[in-house]
């Protein structure tokens, strides 16, 4: 069904910078967006090669709360990619002093919801890893990495002290990830390179 490469992709750990935030009843929420989802499946299944259906989208609740309106609705989405369905539950609110607004702000927010809960049972880029409250499938902060090993380096005053810094176990490792991102391991490098010579 899939090829090596769809594969190889869907189980890749998901780069954090992908990762967004939300705080909910106290609690804080971690998701990937909706665009961000659709661009993930275009890209690893290939554009027409994938297709989503929305089964229903309804309103679940209406209210009026400080003179405002305030609506819940509910959706299923279906995805297929080839052979395979999957399909997602999603919920959706939306608030706000005109009725229809608030019904087109729930009505999105939930297709959206549902759209991302069934691409999400393809694998860690459309979010399962964060269903993992360690998050093992998350990747590593590569950016927060490379800023932490270049104030490292900076804050060095002698050839010594770099020396060491760069051969402690911790360090090397951050440095063998980082290889997984050309541009920043290459500037990392250049900007090592440049604070021993300082030294000389």
């Amino acid at each position: 069904m899939f090829t090596n490469e769809q594969l190889a992709e869907l189980k890749k750990k998901l780069n954090p910078k992908h990762i967004r935030t939300r705080t909910q009843s106290g609690f804080t929420l971690y998701y990937i967006e909706g665009w961000h989802a659709i661009a993930e499946a275009n890209r690893i299944f290939g554009y027409g090669n994938w297709d989503r259906e929305t089964i229903y989208n309804k309103q679940v609740c209406s209210y009026e709360y400080n003179g405002k309106h305030k609506v819940g609705y509910e959706a299923k989405v279906k995805v297929t990619v080839g052979d395979v369905v999957r399909e997602g539950t999603g919920t959706g609110s939306g608030i706000a002093k005109d009725l229809y607004d608030a019904i087109e702000g729930a009505a999105k927010e939930a297709e959206t919801d549902a759209m991302k809960r069934a691409l999400m049972t393809f694998g860690n880029q459309f979010g399962l890893a964060l269903y993992d409250k360690q998050q093992s499938n998350v990747a590593p902060d590569l950016e927060a990495t490379s800023k932490r090993i270049r104030k490292m380096v900076n804050d060095c005053l002698t050839k010594e002290e770099l020396d060491n810094k760069l051969h402690h176990p911790a360090t090397e490792l951050a440095l063998e990830e980082l290889e997984q991102d050309k541009q920043l391991h290459d500037g990392l490098m250049t900007a090592i390179a440049l604070k021993e010579e300082s030294f000389r």
